[in-house]
């Protein structure tokens, strides 16, 4: 056979999405899985991608419906919703078209040749099974319309098939925080959240249809991914001065979105600009972040966060023998980097320590290991109710340090004089940054699920327990507002318990 000659035969035509939109009728049954937005149809980048493809591969592909025309290609349209469309442009006799999903349009690509257009590839009134052009691990395990908008009613491992969305979500939600607008940054938070629980990679549209969170500009992002590989959005912000000016200043630990905003308007650009800026009033915190910057921003490991543990373990137990001291945050997540320690203390017993902290700093100012502190005292009122705000702040004393982490230098005794001089002048000592809490052992729960994160997986949480059981939950206590009463737990689980949700284990909340 004559394949080039087949090609030029089969002349191929994509409707796009001003197909007439039989979807308006089903509106109301979607209303509700994706917040009443109407199922995408391909797009006009996408199809103007598609074409060139084709005619790239040696197809004929039209640009408009014509009587040469022998397949019709449709994404994500029923064989109903295609008939619709082709009386809508006065075509007669719609059989001597072929009606195709776009997974023979996919398959004809990749062979670069036609393919037979089996019955498997053909639009049909009841399609009894998915595309069979998409290998069998990549099909979805589960029912889309079944997954939560709420990362606390998902499981999210470390395990992320679709990193390089949720990486690009996170540079789109960063430059939003950047710019202060809340709404738009949680956008692509929830989007990020919620493509990370998924266990297997988005290589299409259709794998997102259905899914709660995906709104336009998600999806757009999304659809320009799958088709050109990355984001021209994404490019433009990483590209942005703002954006490269904010992503250096708050990388320095002290520096916020405020203090950042007000260097940029200065003209300031980049960290050495700041350091070189001696009219700058800085904060103690901001000094210690310039000081020990280079140190602050390299990742902490796993094998450096048990070398810190043992440190804060030994230093709080000196002074509180029957003292429970947790690592939280992305470690107790299971995370082998960060870029900080948490740690929850609290007692069992009845000697609670009001000065326990202060204590803890003497003591490491004594050892020559504490380089920066400071204390935040507990502003907690016992009869005040939870905060309603799902990013507020909790009042439990704690402090917030920097710690020098002596480092094991290699043995040098073999080493010559000149050489030994040499590694003599080398730094031993990591700096690393500390956050220690105090809890009251009655909180402990609340605080450590609080404290654990994720930082999104907290935030949906507070907001489930408000919206859907009228509740009140912040990282001291949880409230009913319907029998006006605190809840006890004296554990994550009892805490899941009250909310009527599933437990979820700590390294099942990276959302």
């Amino acid at each position: 056979m004559n394949i080039e000659k087949y090609k030029s035969i089969i002349q191929i035509y994509l409707p796009d999405n001003k197909m007439k939109d039989v979807t308006n009728r089903r509106l109301g049954e979607d209303k509700g899985k994706s917040g009443g937005r109407r199922e995408r149809k391909m797009g006009k980048t996408r199809r103007m991608f598609l074409m060139e493809l084709g005619r790239r591969k040696g197809f004929r592909v039209e640009s408009e419906l014509s009587d040469s025309v022998t397949h019709i290609v449709a994404e994500n349209n029923s064989y109903l919703e295609v008939l619709d469309w082709l009386k809508g442009q006065a075509v007669g006799d719609s059989s001597r078209f072929e009606l195709l999903d776009i997974s023979w349009f996919t398959a004809c690509m990749e062979a670069g040749r036609p393919v037979d257009s089996e019955l498997k590839y053909h639009l049909m009134e009841q399609r009894q099974s998915p595309p069979l052009n998409v290998p069998e691990l990549e099909m979805p395990a589960f029912t889309a319309t079944k997954v939560s908008q709420y990362s606390c009613q998902r499981k999210t491992t470390l395990n992320n098939y679709n990193k390089k969305f949720t990486d690009a979500f996170e540079v789109m939600a960063e430059n939003y925080e950047f710019k202060e607008s809340e709404i738009f940054c949680l956008e692509f938070l929830r989007a990020a959240s919620l493509l990370k629980s998924l266990p297997f990679p988005v290589t299409r549209m259709k794998d997102i249809q259905g899914l709660p969170c995906m709104g336009d500009q998600v999806r757009d992002i999304i659809e320009e991914i799958i088709e050109e590989g990355e984001s021209s959005r994404v490019r433009e912000v990483l590209n942005d001065e703002r954006y490269k000016a904010f992503k250096q200043f708050t990388s320095v630990f002290g520096v916020g979105v405020k203090t950042s905003e007000k260097w940029y308007r200065m003209g300031l650009r980049t960290v050495e600009e700041v350091k070189a800026d001696k009219t700058l009033k800085l904060s103690k915190m901001q000094k210690a972040g310039f000081l020990y910057y280079e140190d602050l921003v390299s990742c902490v490991s796993k094998a450096e966060a048990d070398a810190v543990s043992l440190i804060v373990k030994n230093a709080v137990c000196t002074f509180l023998p029957d003292a429970l001291v947790t690592i939280t945050g992305g470690f107790r997540r299971g995370k082998k980097i960060g870029h900080d320690i948490d740690f929850l203390i609290t007692s069992p017993g009845p000697g609670e320590d009001d000065e326990l902290l202060h204590k803890v700093i003497d003591l490491w100012k004594r050892q020559g290991l504490l380089l920066y502190c400071d204390i935040i005292e507990s502003t907690f009122v016992k009869e005040q109710l939870p905060s309603r705000k799902v990013d507020a702040m909790d009042h439990f004393q704690k402090c917030f340090a920097i710690l020098k982490l002596c480092q094991p230098r290699v043995d040098n005794s073999t080493c010559n004089t000149s050489k030994k001089l040499e590694m003599a002048e080398v730094k031993d000592w990591k700096a690393i940054r500390v956050d220690l809490v105090i809890t009251p052992f009655e909180q402990y729960a609340y605080a450590l699920l609080g404290w654990t994160g994720s930082r999104q997986f907290g935030r949906d949480l507070r907001r489930y327990a408000s919206h859907e059981r009228k509740m009140v939950l912040d990282n001291h206590a949880l409230y009913d507002r319907r029998k006006r009463i605190f809840l006890k737990a004296g554990s994550e689980e009892e805490i899941f318990a009250h909310l009527g949700l599933d437990y979820v284990e700590p390294w099942e909340r990276n959302a």
